[in-house]
């Protein structure tokens, strides 16, 4: 089949779930592709000789490689393919934004100009990771010479998780502490059950734990253990704390009962399993009109679960219009689909209780869109006068998190930026302290699972550098690990 031919396949659609069932249940989403339906997907490739998808890729999985495994059948070494880069590709085959990444750069989506026609990568790899981890075989990878270092790995996120599954492979001890009894960090406490099934990530950690890494929990490093102690009892030390300190809107009324920060909701519905109350003793807000403030994923997250949770309405408040949110536009169909009310160019003000202290309503205020900010999106600007009160018994916010602020104010050493994220070499991860290393959202602040993980990547190899040298690395091998990541 010629390039021409296989242009004119049509995207292969995922089945999903019925928006009025789904709403009733915790199950994922979209339902999979079939064999025959990924194989045909995967033939739409024209396996380019310059495949500009692998440029969109943080990081860098040989995409036209795997797909044209999955176009012939062979599924097993597709898997392997892409676990060459990827730890972690069930996870990133749903929720990282592939439509922003590697299937913006798809040539099919350039030549049909509309990039919602680029081969599915994400669905494909979603395929692949999930055939591979039915098969239920696990593949001990070749085994390294242990080197006798000691790494310590400070949170479980997808940051941590790649660099311990690239440190133990070169044959170094690694241990992770996580200040949850879970490993995962966002995958499991921030993104809902029906867009990521919690089984799946445990399944990558006990991928982990089988080649060799020990994972600590409940282990709150500042607080547990000194951080100091840390340093001192470990040869390099990589820290993945993430963006856990929610932002607010710091209006009035925001410290009344029922107005909760998406970290807060999410992790009670999610990692705590609110929606299993009174099974699970897990306590949560059901408000029958809810609104959230923000117009990101987690927004879109909170909102879904609020009809989960069963909420009669479920509102999106954003203060810019459709076409400036974050948020995926898939997860905004879903939204949509599912019932929840888009109340855009609006943005509270002021937050009204009853004489119990419990939320009652939102002062809300109509916006228009002015000129661009630093951000590139139109400035949303207050219309005088246009205040009106918004009805609700439950609010959450879900406008952005900032770098968790725990390991570096307990590391007076450790140079920090003005928003308190970690300052780091962005080659290498290396921060000011020697030994120390840092990735993943603790140094971009709120970012994607995938760029996290790039992150963790480029931090690994260069603390095997530092590892096997004994020394901090210098330019010229700073550059050689970013030529690396290039190929």
């Amino acid at each position: 089949m010629n390039a021409k031919e296989r242009m004119k396949i049509p995207p292969v659609d995922m089945p999903e779930q019925d928006p009025k069932e789904r709403v009733n249940n915790l199950e994922e989403v979209p339902l999979g592709y079939t064999p025959e339906m990924a194989m045909l997907e995967a033939r739409r490739c024209i396996q380019c000789k310059t495949p500009f998808c692998i440029e969109g890729c943080p990081v860098g999985i040989d995409i036209p490689g795997f797909i044209k495994l999955i176009e012939e059948g062979d599924f097993k070494g597709a898997a392997r393919k892409m676990k060459e880069r990827n730890l972690l590709p069930a996870v990133c085959g749903r929720v990282c934004p592939q439509e922003e990444q590697c299937q913006l750069f798809c040539t099919i989506g350039k030549v049909r100009k509309d990039p919602c026609k680029s081969v599915m990568i994400g669905k494909l790899e979603r395929f692949i990771a999930d055939w591979d981890r039915e098969q239920g075989e696990f593949e001990q990878p070749p085994s390294m010479k242990p080197s006798g270092k000691r790494v310590a790995i400070i949170g479980a996120g997808p940051a941590g998780l790649t660099v311990a599954g690239d440190l133990i492979k070169f044959g170094h001890e690694v241990i992770v502490f996580e200040a949850l009894h879970r490993a995962g960090g966002v995958l499991v406490y921030g993104i809902p059950e029906f867009r990521l099934p919690k089984k799946i990530v445990q399944y990558e950690v006990d991928y982990l734990e089988k080649i060799g890494v020990e994972f600590r929990y409940d282990y709150v490093i500042g607080k547990t253990i000194p951080v100091r102690q840390i340093v001192d009892d470990f040869d390099a030390v990589f820290v993945g704390t993430g963006a856990g300190l929610p932002r607010f809107m710091r209006v009035d009324g925001e410290n009344l009962l029922g107005v909760l920060s998406a970290n807060e909701y999410l992790t009670r519905a999610n990692l705590m399993k609110a929606y299993d109350f009174p099974a699970a003793d897990t306590p949560i807000v059901k408000g029958k009109k809810v609104i959230t403030v923000g117009g990101g994923n987690v927004a879109m997250d909170c909102a879904r679960t609020a009809l989960r949770m069963g909420a009669e309405r479920s509102l999106i408040v954003y203060r810019r219009a459709e076409e400036q949110m974050p948020a995926r536009l898939e997860e905004i169909h879903h939204a949509k689909e599912e019932g929840v009310e888009f109340h855009l160019l609006q943005n509270p003000v002021r937050l009204v209780g009853d004489d119990k202290g419990w939320i009652r309503g939102a002062e809300v205020i109509k916006m228009e869109l002015g000129e661009p900010d630093s951000s590139g999106r139109r400035r949303p600007v207050p219309i005088e006068g246009s205040e009106f009160i918004e009805n609700t018994d439950a609010l959450i916010v879900a406008i952005g998190n900032s770098p968790n602020p725990l390991v570096p104010s307990c590391f007076p050493d450790l140079e920090v930026t003005r928003w308190g994220g970690i300052v780091v070499n962005e080659i290498t991860g290396q921060t000011s302290v020697p030994g120390v290393f840092a990735g993943g959202d603790i140094v971009l602040g709120a970012a994607t699972v995938i760029l996290a993980m790039g992150h963790g990547r480029r931090a690994a190899r260069a603390m095997n550098l530092y590892l096997s040298s004994g020394r901090w690395v210098d330019l010229d091998s700073a550059l050689d690990l970013c030529r690396a990541e290039v190929h």
